[in-house]
């Protein structure tokens, strides 16, 4: 995926009614409301009460409050699951065959994800093990299922923006600069749910096709 790939990406989100983008040049970040329907974000919602699980981290960094969510490994072959992949995939002209298995997760009350990059760090012990495959994560794509009552906001702090939880909102990022490097102005903090809970799936794209050998 190139700088033209990375402009067809952009130029294809900006084309669709009431697409936001934030004006700075250090993060490449698009703002969508309403891109999931109600029905779609409760499905979703029932889907990761089902099948939860505690989150984790790629590298372990010693602190086992950083990140206190669950998740759930959506079904790719569920055709609500499949479903928001297509239309994630019209709306960005993301293709699929990059993309990682959609995630959900939940946050209960006091639950955050600390300050955080999706990309693998390269000086990591790690990362030729999670890059290996695919390469490194080049987009993001979230969506919030559900307004949060209290807290929940999404903090991208070296660019002092500040995103609240809304039902069926999406964000998408890239998480490279320019010149294909990750770049640590997509650093972001789920920050602590203090009233409710709150609720989003993750869809994280790769450099090569998922599952490539």
């Amino acid at each position: 995926m190139d700088n033209s790939f990375d402009q067809m990406v952009i130029d294809t989100m900006m084309s669709h009614a009431g697409v936001q983008r934030l004006p700075n040049p250090k993060l490449t970040l698009f703002i969508k409301r309403n891109f999931l329907s109600p029905d779609e974000c409760a499905a979703v919602i029932e889907r990761i009460d089902a099948n939860r699980r505690p989150s984790t981290l790629a590298n372990y960094n010693g602190d086992d409050a950083f990140r206190t969510s669950e998740t759930c490994d959506l079904d790719g072959d569920d055709p609500v699951v499949k479903a928001i992949d297509e239309k994630i995939a019209a709306f960005s002209r993301l293709d699929l065959k990059y993309g990682e298995p959609m995630q959900g997760q939940r946050y209960e009350v006091g639950q955050e994800f600390k300050a955080h990059t999706d990309y693998f760090e390269p000086q990591s012990v790690d990362y030729e093990k999670y890059t290996s495959v695919a390469g490194q994560r080049t987009w993001t794509v979230m969506v919030y299922l559900n307004d949060v009552q209290a807290g929940g906001a999404t903090r991208f702090k070296a660019v002092d923006k500040m995103v609240q939880p809304e039902a069926g909102k999406l964000l998408a990022w890239n998480n490279r600069r320019p010149d294909g490097s990750a770049n640590p102005s997509t650093i972001h903090h789920a920050m602590k749910v203090r009233a409710g809970q709150k609720y989003v799936v993750t869809k994280w794209f790769r450099e090569r096709p998922w599952g490539w050998t």
